[in-house]
């Protein structure tokens, strides 16, 4: 017997008795190269388009359609990223939360409360937060926001692609897919590779 599928609702953001709840996520953490990138959404209860879900359960059409309707609809909404330069020099986890502090001050008007995908809260909130353990599957507000956070990363990521190409970054976004780990081999390391991350230092260590 097969456990029912989670959907998102907008329960939790009701419980924190709070007007303006941000639902706030990042994306990725897992690539070798590119931004992480965060957003914060604060969806308005009488508009909230539907069909929010974790973008990962979303195709690449249905999330870009979401993106627009969520800009359209949110009482506020903000993305932000932490670079790989910001990457390298303070951790991912760091850089990720770093990322979330940006996209959560970003927001006018600002969040009374803040609902955080994960199991770790950023450090230096101005507001009241809480951890959400697989948030963007239970919380409309995180679901959105990993919409927002995912098609904005994705479109850098092919902007990338353009200046350096054979990385296949249009369509594997940085992560470690066959192809980019081939093309690191060959081609080398770029300006937009995480040098802290163990593959990619590993070809730098070769290179000298």
């Amino acid at each position: 017997m097969t456990s029912a599928r989670i959907t998102p609702d907008f329960s939790l953001e009701t419980a924190t008795g709070r007007q303006r709840v941000a639902g706030v996520d990042e994306v990725g953490r897992g690539p070798l190269a590119g931004p992480v990138t965060a957003a914060a959404v604060i969806l308005d209860p009488a508009r909230i388009p539907p069909g929010i879900d974790d973008s990962k359960r979303l195709s690449e059409a249905a999330r870009t359609r979401l993106a627009a309707l969520i800009r359209d609809s949110a009482v506020a909404w903000a993305v932000a990223h932490a670079s790989v330069q910001e990457i390298d020099a303070l951790n991912i986890l760091e850089a990720s939360h770093l990322a979330m502090r940006r996209a959560l001050e970003a927001l006018h008007p600002a969040a009374e409360h803040a609902l955080i995908d994960g199991n770790r809260l950023p450090k230096g909130l101005t507001i009241p937060a809480e951890t959400i353990v697989k948030g963007d599957a239970r919380s409309l507000s995180i679901g959105a926001a990993s919409i927002l956070a995912k098609v904005e990363r994705d479109a850098i990521m092919r902007e990338l692609s353009l200046a350096n190409p054979g990385y296949g970054w249009e369509k594997n976004a940085g992560y470690p897919s066959a192809q980019h780990r081939a093309a690191l081999r060959d081609l080398g390391v770029t300006p937009h590779h995480r040098r802290s991350f163990a593959p990619v230092r590993k070809i730098l260590c070769e290179e000298h």
